[in-house]
């Protein structure tokens, strides 16, 4: 009698698993979005390294600010505390937003209807009107000063206020107009002729129709217009000058630093703070900034 004995079944052989390649593919995208960024990284710490060595440094100490540290041993807030004590500098700040905010004010309210004629209105003479808006713009202000400030001066005797700055802003500005007309352009003449046959005027449609359909332009004017006017420093030496108490912040930076030439971390503080409500105010609108520059571009 024969005896069989069967045996187990053997286990499957598995094939031998290969290390995992996450690790190595995570790797390879990281490099991936280093070498197509490359160039905007580049640009990016161009434009951002500046305004971080000029924070550190207004944090430092007299004897540390310059003396070739990169990083502050201790953390001197106060230094931004001495500048806004600074006598004046309360002063700057408040005429800077006078300048800025009326100078920004006028402008949108006297180049929006102009912009808006040129734009959509068809009159004999209008294309020689645009020229003559655009010759201005390459006129140097420069090349007018003596004789503008003759006028405020010895006719007005507005010299050392910044009003002969602010005034003129409100009888159009030649950039602006032209900017506001490019994106205008863009704005389809059907809606203008509804809002005709439904009975709007002039001034209506551009109040109803025109101004929140071109709320980027406007907004890409205004930036440009409260940049120009807060970072100004040719107008506010040829008129205010003689009165401290007109100075802006641009013009006044320059009287604290020579009375703080020493002083490197103060300089740097009151650098900052001046330059804080811009990128504050650009980093808040960029959006709509971006899109006004860009439309203004579609059609000519």
């Amino acid at each position: 009698m024969t005896t069989t004995t069967l045996s187990a079944p053997s286990a499957p052989v598995r094939p031998a698993t290969r290390p995992s390649s996450a690790p190595a593919a995570r790797r390879k995208a990281v490099l991936h979005w280093i070498a197509v960024h490359a160039v905007a990284i580049a640009a990016a710490l161009f434009f951002v390294l500046p305004f971080v060595f000029v924070f550190l440094t207004s944090v430092m100490s007299d004897s540390q600010a310059m003396s070739g540290d990169l990083w502050p041993d201790t953390w001197h807030w106060s230094n931004y505390t001495e500048v806004f004590n600074t006598p004046g500098f309360l002063d700057w700040w408040r005429n800077s937003l006078i300048y800025a905010g009326l100078g920004t004010a006028f402008t949108l309210i006297s180049s929006v209807p102009v912009a808006y004629a040129l734009a959509k209105f068809r009159f004999r003479g209008r294309r020689t009107a645009m020229i003559l808006v655009i010759s201005t713009m390459m006129l140097p202000p420069q090349v007018v000063v003596v004789p503008m400030y003759l006028v405020w001066a010895q006719q007005f005797h507005l010299s050392g206020s910044l009003w002969p700055l602010i005034i003129p802003m409100a009888f159009g500005d030649a950039y602006s107009i032209f900017l506001l007309r490019q994106f205008l352009l863009t704005i389809p003449g059907e809606y203008l002729e509804s809002a005709k046959v439904d009975g709007c005027g002039e001034l209506r449609t551009l109040l109803r129709i025109i101004v929140p359909m071109a709320k980027p332009g406007i907004a890409a004017v205004a930036l440009f217009q409260f940049f120009y006017c807060w970072n100004d420093y040719f107008g506010p030496q040829i008129y205010a000058a003689q009165n401290p108490g007109a100075w802006t912040l641009s013009y006044g930076l320059e009287s604290f630093k020579s009375a703080h030439s020493v002083n490197w971390n103060l300089t740097m503080a009151a650098t900052l703070l001046v330059m804080a409500p811009v990128i504050i105010v650009f980093f808040f609108a960029q959006k709509a900034f971006v899109e006004g520059v860009t439309l203004t571009g579609v059609k000519g």
